[in-house]
């Protein structure tokens, strides 16, 4: 056990059941995030590399970067998970696999765009348990996400959609 561990796990033995139970439910949720993550990482390997004919060349090397970015937030939110005394997953979200440029650009959109309010969600759970360091974590993801957002939103010559709030 890393001393990073032992610290969480003495911590974890001197809180509360409600605190442990949210902090289950943080962890539980941050696994989901982290699934998506890699979903996230695959599509957009894939996407990049079988988007073809010159009007979406500059997009293709773009997901390339995203898909680099996603990476560095999949290793960010395992790190967040293992301190909050979690096992990360290992298993993606399921990928929307087409041959169809558009459908491929609107899937990532629609991926980004649900990351995003799960991520501000996420911040909430995390400020609540008086995590602000994962806080600020999730809000510097946040804006990478919305930047990718914005950079699908005008491959598709479309408005970035709105991203509602859960129950909203």
């Amino acid at each position: 056990m890393t001393n990073e561990n032992k610290k969480s796990a003495y911590a974890h033995d001197n809180q509360s059941s409600d605190s442990k139970s949210a902090i289950k439910e943080l962890i539980d949720a941050l696994n989901e995030d982290l699934a998506r993550e890699y979903q996230a990482i695959i599509a957009y390997t894939v996407y990049s590399n079988v988007l073809s004919g010159a009007k979406w060349m500059n997009i293709a090397a773009e997901l390339k970067l995203h898909a680099a970015q996603e990476l560095q937030h999949a290793m960010i939110i395992a790190d967040q998970i293992d301190y909050l005394g979690g096992m990360p997953t290992a298993t993606p979200k399921p990928v929307k696999l087409t041959s169809k440029a558009e459908e491929m650009i609107q899937a990532d959109l629609d991926n980004e765009t649900e990351t995003i309010k799960n991520y501000r969600q996420r911040v909430k759970q995390a400020e609540a348990l008086g995590h602000y360091a994962l806080a600020e974590q999730l809000r510097t993801i946040i804006s990478q996400e919305q930047e990718h957002q914005h950079d699908l939103a005008t491959a598709l010559g479309i408005d970035v959609p709105k991203v509602l709030e859960a129950g909203a």
